[in-house]
Formats: C-alpha cells, sequence, structure tokens
C-alpha cells in the first residue's frame, strides 16, 4: 500500500473527530438545524462551482442519482442532524461520540445479512474490544448524562450513519466525488430546511467562533472528512470502514485535552489503548 494511502485513514479519523470541537464551538450561536442549514448551502455553492469548473462527469443513470441522494441524506442529513441536536441539547460530546462508536457493530450485522460480507472471529472480537474501548474512554462522564430524551436524536445518528455506509457501499460505491456531494447535499439542505422553518428561530449571532466553525466543518468535515469517508467505503469492506470509527470518541478526547485542557483520567487512557488494539484485531487485507 502507498505511504499516502496508508495515512488516509488516520488523517479521516483526525478529521472526523474535530466535527464535535466545530459542533461545540458553533452551536452557542446558531440553532442546530439553522447551523446545518449554513453548512449545507456554503457547501453546495463551493461544490457546484468546483464541480462545474472542474467538468466533472454528472451521473447519466437516473437510479444512481437516487441512491446517491438517499446515502447522502443519511450520511449527512439524519447523521448530522441527530449529533447537532443532542450536543445543542445538553449530551456531552464524548458520550454522543461513545453512541454513535457503537456502529461497527451495527454494521458489522448488517454487512453479512445486505453485502455478503464475512465477518471472522477475530473481526469480531476486535470490535468487541473496541467498543469497550470507547465505553472506557467516557466513563468518567457517564454519571453527569442528563435525561434519557437527550440520547435519542444521538442513536437516530447512529442509525442512519450505520445505513448510510451500508446503502452507498450496497448501491452507489463509485461516483465521482465532485458531482456526487452536490447531489448528496441537496436533499440533505432541502430536509434541513424544514425542520429549521419549523422548529427553530433561525437567528444567528455571526460571532468569530461562529465564522470559524462553520468555515471548518465545511472546508476540514464536509470537503476533506465525508470525501475520505467515501474513498474508504469504496475501496474497502463496510466493516473495515466502520471499525475506524471506534477511534473517534479516543480521538476527540485529545483534541479536547490540547485545545481545552480537559484531562485523560488513567481509565480513560487504557480505553484508548483497548480501542487501538480492537482497530487492529479488526482490520482486514485493506482500508
Amino acid at each position: 500500500m502507498p505511504p499516502l494511502q496508508a495515512l488516509v485513514p488516520f488523517l479521516f479519523v483526525f478529521l472526523w473527530s474535530t466535527g464535535f470541537v466545530g459542533a461545540k464551538y458553533g452551536l452557542p450561536y446558531a440553532e442546530p438545524f439553522t447551523f446545518l442549514l449554513c453548512r449545507y448551502l456554503l457547501i453546495l455553492s463551493l461544490m457546484t462551482v468546483f464541480a462545474l469548473l472542474a467538468r466533472a462527469p454528472w451521473p447519466k443513470d437516473r437510479r444512481q442519482v437516487f441512491h446517491i441522494a438517499v446515502s447522502g441524506t443519511l450520511l449527512h442529513g439524519f447523521y448530522l442532524g441527530g449529533v447537532f441536536v443532542a450536543i445543542s441539547h445538553g449530551l456531552p460530546a464524548g458520550i454522543a461520540a461513545l453512541i454513535v462508536g457503537m456502529q461497527p457493530l451495527l454494521t458489522a450485522c448488517g454487512a453479512g445479512w445486505l453485502l455478503g460480507e464475512r465477518v471472522t472471529r477475530r473481526q469480531w472480537l476486535g470490535l468487541a474490544l473496541g467498543f469497550a474501548g470507547v465505553a472506557l474512554v467516557v466513563a468518567n462522564k457517564l454519571g453527569k448524562l442528563p435525561l434519557a430524551a437527550m440520547v435519542i436524536p444521538a442513536i437516530v445518528a447512529l442509525l442512519a450513519i450505520t445505513a448510510g455506509t451500508l446503502y452507498q457501499k450496497r448501491f452507489c460505491t463509485h461516483f465521482d466525488l465532485r458531482t456526487g456531494s452536490v447531489i448528496q447535499f441537496l436533499p440533505s439542505a432541502a430536509l434541513t430546511a424544514i425542520a429549521a422553518c419549523a422548529t427553530e428561530t433561525m437567528h444567528i449571532e455571526w460571532t468569530g467562533e461562529f465564522v470559524f466553525a462553520l468555515l471548518w466543518l465545511v472546508l476540514a468535515l464536509s470537503f476533506g472528512a465525508i470525501s475520505l469517508l467515501t474513498v474508504l467505503i469504496r475501496n474497502g469492506s463496510a466493516v473495515n470502514v466502520a471499525r475506524l470509527f471506534y477511534l473517534t470518541p479516543p480521538s476527540t478526547a485529545v483534541i479536547a485535552w490540547l485545545i481545552f485542557g480537559e484531562t485523560l483520567s488513567i481509565l480513560a487512557a487504557a480505553g484508548m489503548v483497548l480501542a487501538l488494539g480492537g482497530v487492529y484485531l479488526a482490520r482486514g487485507r485493506s482500508v
């Protein structure tokens, strides 16, 4: 495997983890659906111009367009909507990461059924160890968990990203990232606009923190991480891709420590090691 290609999974984990930091920075200044709508509209504008200037090919098959749109709605609209709503209602980012961190187990269950992928005993053991490590990383925060109602949006996000990963791997693995991104974000923006109009005031405080968070989420997450996720789904099995999400909570904890000064307990450090070991065991021939 070329050195640059080998770095793709680690770059993806880092960028994906910063999404929780971006949400923490921006949500105090805008409601969740309004924040997401700004993000979607900005990336749609940039990606459409980029695709047109590059003369990127658009899908010619209507069924392909439909499948790309469905996968995008799941991976962007419902997943990000669930995470942002959960955090805006007071759910700690670490707990949200833990809930979404259960995705590899759900994906492993669905990969054999929907995709015909074989999940080995070693991979099952790695997935179980990874989940245990994720639980240890955020165990010190479990006692501070607010009412269970705040967990529901995070569970919706978990189900959405699991379904989106399996759906994209099954129906639309290969498509141009530039035009495909436009097709994926368009229905997400439409649904988010409806939700924002129906449930929010849509007021935004255009502070420096909000602008920074918005630009970071658009450029680093929507352009960078989502593109890397699409490449990973295209080149690897669903289980191999899903196992990387186990590294998100430990990575988020390290970023929070560096930026916000949050300390890691011995238990959390042990969980990080366990999660890394689980990802190693769950690896396949390619990622």
